[in-house]
Parts: structure tokens; sequence; C-alpha cells
């Protein structure tokens, strides 16, 4: 007779083979979010001080660079670009500030993460 007992359940749970890839996705997902969260932070920060360089009403080409120049020197966040790197433009008698970048993160040994920002006031 192969009875069952009412109380008896079979065992339930995770292998070790299914915690190590579990612990080797969760560790990569975090080593990526680790590495990209500065650059995008880094990236609205360039996009809100150039929003406000754009609306707070300068006019000349040098003034805007030597502004931007002036806030990144106080603002830690800023390091890839510097003022020679916006693009100034007139749209509708409203001055249009761009900029584009590419940053390389290196993650281990010969990878590497490429991402391309690029944006502009509004």
């Amino acid at each position: 007779m192969n009875a069952r007992l009412p109380h008896a359940r079979s065992q339930r749970g995770i292998t070790l083979i299914g915690l190590v890839f579990w612990a080797v996705l969760i560790s990569s997902v975090a080593l990526l979010a680790m590495r990209v969260i500065p650059t995008v932070n880094e990236y609205l920060t360039i996009k809100r001080v150039v929003t406000r360089i754009a609306s707070s009403g300068a006019s000349t080409v040098p003034g805007i660079r030597a502004e931007f120049d002036k806030i990144k020197s106080v603002e830690y966040a800023i390091s890839t670009i510097s003022g020679e790197d916006l693009d100034v433009t007139k749209d509708n008698d409203r001055i249009v500030i761009s900029f584009a970048y590419a940053k390389e993160i290196d993650l281990f040994g010969p990878v590497a993460l490429l991402i391309r920002y690029n944006g502009r006031s509004q």
C-alpha cells in the first residue's frame, strides 16, 4: 500500500544552481545600475542647467558658454562637457541651447557600455 499521509507535503524550494543563477543575474543588474545611474544624473543636471540658462535671457554665445562654465565650476555632477561643447541657436526669437556627448562606461575587463546623450533647452 502506497498511501499518502494527509500531512505530508512534497519538498519545495530553490536548488543550488537556481540560487547561483539568480545571484549572478541580480548582481549583474545591480552593477549595471550602479554604473549607469550617475551618468543619467549628469545628463539630467546638464539639461536642467541648459534650460535655466536659455530662459534667463542671456543673449550672446560667449555669454551663454561662460555662464555654463561658471555653473559647471559649482555643480559637481557635470564633468563631461564644457561651455565650448554647447550649440547655441535661435528659433523664433528664442535661444535654443543643445548638446550631445558620448559616455563610455567600463563594466569589467574588455567590456564597456557606450551611451550617447543629446538634449536641448526647452
